[in-house]
């Protein structure tokens, strides 16, 4: 009886020299499948890890988990929020408009839509790396890497913008998203009694607050109320603080 003939792979005893394993043509479907899906979640693992270590909310975050005392508020303010801070400046008027607190630029980015020329804005950031944020995202807008509560100095420093007589230009209005509620207090009265001896006579000073009731913290440095607006839309619900030194 004649035996069955078995055909045989030249190739196989060279690649079994190698080390090379041989996948049964029943399995290597299936594998090559799951190597290409595993591939393909890694890549999309690596975007999604990129795109969100590159987010201003992302930056924000870290930057309230490694400084809360800093950072202070639960989350960036809204466009909305920003939107409404904005339309209480007058982007004709004469002099500067500081911001205090820049965070991630939601309220930088609102005042520039209203109308605020980039070299008539300063903006103060205690925060080394959203300072470098905002830098990088308002190339024109003079950002300062600083201590609010040091204004009256940083007011006087060499590289504050001038005018043509070479005095510091005035600041005709400051608008703060800074904490105050979350601020040691000694820090906290130095920045309030800071932001009004800066603020020129005739200017205006705003501020938004959780705070839903109660006269203003920028009241005990002196600053009078001149209006008040709530803006629902936020989460949580704010408030904003028009203020302004008393009429003489």
């Amino acid at each position: 009886m004649n035996k069955p003939r078995v055909s045989r792979n030249p190739v196989a005893p060279a690649l079994a020299a190698r080390g090379v394993r041989r996948v049964r043509p029943d399995v290597a479907g299936p594998a090559l499948a799951v190597r290409a899906a595993r591939a393909s979640v890694e890549r999309v693992r690596r975007v999604v890890y990129l795109a969100v270590k590159r987010s201003p909310k992302s930056l924000f975050l870290r930057e309230l988990v490694a400084q809360p005392g800093t950072v202070g508020a639960i989350c960036a303010s809204s466009p909305r929020l920003a939107a409404r801070m904005a339309s209480w400046v007058d982007p004709a008027a004469p002099g500067l408009v500081v911001e205090l607190g820049g965070g991630t630029g939601v309220i930088t980015a609102a005042l520039l839509a209203r109308g605020v020329a980039p070299e008539r804005l300063v903006v103060i950031e205690q925060s080394a790396a959203l300072a470098a944020h905002l830098q990088r995202r308002f190339a024109h807008v003079h950002v300062v890497h600083g201590d609010a509560a040091e204004l009256a100095r940083l007011v006087q420093s060499a590289d504050w913008p001038r005018g043509g007589d070479g005095a510091p230009l005035p600041v005709h209005c400051i608008v703060s998203g800074l904490p105050l509620l979350s601020i040691p207090p000694a820090v906290r009265q130095r920045i309030l009694h800071a932001g009004a001896a800066v603020l020129a006579p005739h200017g205006r000073l705003l501020q938004f607050t959780y705070a839903m009731r109660g006269p203003s913290a920028w009241q005990t440095a002196g600053l009078v109320g001149q209006a008040r607006e709530r803006v629902l839309a936020n989460l949580p619900p704010a408030r904003i603080d028009v203020l302004g030194h008393e009429a003489r």
